[in-house]
């Protein structure tokens, strides 16, 4: 169609349909597009998604190219903005072209994401035949469960808030618990509203250990109606719930999970598990480009990802998450951090989200404010605040491709791994790496 890219329209079977007979009757089929200007050879042709037909006539600037007539396909992807405006996702595209031309080229690749995960999503559904559940651990209940890691990653969450809520209702009285966790509830959101707490920047994030599903309905639509009270220094945002952010029109808020760092950077018998960072802060920007949210710290200890956290992945990342440890060391710890690197730490996120309530979230934020943005994402004291203790359950990758995988935080006592030989190499691998 032009000196840069060759245009057909192909049927089903790949045969080529835009002759002139077809022109004139408008015949539809396949797009298929080829560039004229790759340095690969042989040339590949690219479908689209896309059904077209050529028009017979040529377009009224005055360019002699015949004309591509769109009937489905990409046309009806498009981004939707608050107000329920529809831009094409075209304009992204051509947004992005216009930054790369300011930047000189300084983007090399990006991409739309298509709906493929979406689709994947509607029909996934646990594996129950996967699951090994016994009563006989150290612990009391113990629940496993094997398969691809695409599967395996969905049963953490809804397992443990099945788990809570059957605890919970089986144990106690459950109407008394919930007449204390509204009682506390309460409480809590009216001193928010007073401005005795000034926490700046929040999420709930008590998915996973939550009293009930309807307990956590309760303190998301409690805190989304009664934002609007907060003192300006205080700011809910949203929730890790994403049926609950529909729901009440949040944000659903997420950060990185400890097992992707621990199945890309120890899953490969390869990799030097002491570089486990590495190679997950690398995938990772491989695959979002230059939207890589907010990275966390402490999967083999807060003091080994600082080594790996260099220039590049400090600039792309808008911040870093807090997950164990003293809070105020890792802060004061990451800012330095930052400041080494020539990063105003002003312009980055510090989350934390290990144990919070409103109390402790005040110190941090009063403490660090004017330093870094503060964020909080707060878990248990938002769900599961009853007038009985919280359960202390959690659900880690233990092993992955036939290989023993840790977690190493920055609490002793709060890592997880079957083998405590593979636990004692990976400290030794650390070790070494700090060293060197």
């Amino acid at each position: 169609m032009n000196s840069n890219v060759f245009v057909e329209i192909m049927d089903d079977d790949g045969n080529k349909i835009n002759d002139s007979e077809d022109e004139i009757n408008g015949v539809s089929g396949n797009v298929v597009v080829t560039s004229r200007h790759s340095n690969a050879m042989p040339f590949i042709r690219y479908n689209l998604g896309d059904i077209a037909s050529i028009k017979i006539s040529n377009c009224e600037c005055g360019n002699c190219n015949k004309i591509l007539h769109l009937h489905s396909g990409r046309q009806s992807e498009y981004m939707l903005f608050e107000n329920n405006v529809k831009v094409s996702s075209y304009i992204l595209i051509g947004l992005f072209d216009s930054i790369n031309y300011i930047l000189d080229g300084a983007i090399k690749q990006y991409y739309v994401e298509q709906k493929s995960y979406i689709d994947f999503l509607r029909l996934w559904q646990p594996r129950f035949e996967e699951f090994v559940i016994t009563d006989d651990a150290e612990c009391g209940l113990s629940i496993e469960a094997g398969g691809t890691w695409l599967n395996t990653s969905m049963y953490e969450i809804p397992i443990l808030a099945i788990v809570n809520e059957v605890y919970f209702r089986s144990a106690y009285n459950y109407d008394d618990l919930m007449e204390s966790f509204r009682r506390r509830l309460n409480e809590k959101v009216n001193k928010l509203v007073s401005g005795e707490y000034n926490i700046g920047v929040f999420s709930e994030f008590g998915l996973r250990r939550r009293l009930s599903a309807k307990a956590q309905d309760l303190a998301v639509k409690t805190l989304a109606d009664r934002s609007k009270e907060f003192p300006r220094n205080t700011r809910y945002v949203g929730t890790s719930n994403v049926y609950l952010a529909k729901k009440y029109n949040l944000a659903p808020v997420g950060t990185m999970a400890h097992e992707w760092i621990m199945c890309v950077g120890q899953g490969n018998h390869k990799h030097n598990p002491a570089y486990s960072n590495w190679y997950a802060l690398d995938a990772w920007v491989k695959e979002y480009g230059i939207l890589n949210g907010t990275a966390l710290t402490d999967a083999i200890t807060t003091d080994c990802f600082l080594r790996d956290f260099r220039l590049t992945y400090a600039t792309l990342f808008s911040g870093v998450r807090h997950d164990s440890g003293d809070p105020f060391v890792w802060g004061d710890k990451v800012i330095k951090h930052y400041e080494t690197l020539g990063i105003d730490a002003k312009s980055k996120t510090l989350l934390f989200s290990d144990s919070l309530d409103f109390e402790r979230a005040t110190k941090l934020n009063e403490y660090f404010s004017g330093r870094a943005k503060v964020a909080f994402g707060i878990g248990t004291y938002l769900s599961n605040d009853t007038d009985v203790p919280a359960l202390n359950i959690v659900m880690k990758t233990t092993e992955c491709n036939g290989m023993d995988v840790a977690k190493i935080s920055d609490t002793p006592g709060k890592g997880m791994c079957k083998n405590p030989e593979y636990v004692e190499y990976l400290q030794r691998c650390i070790d070494w790496r700090m060293k060197h």
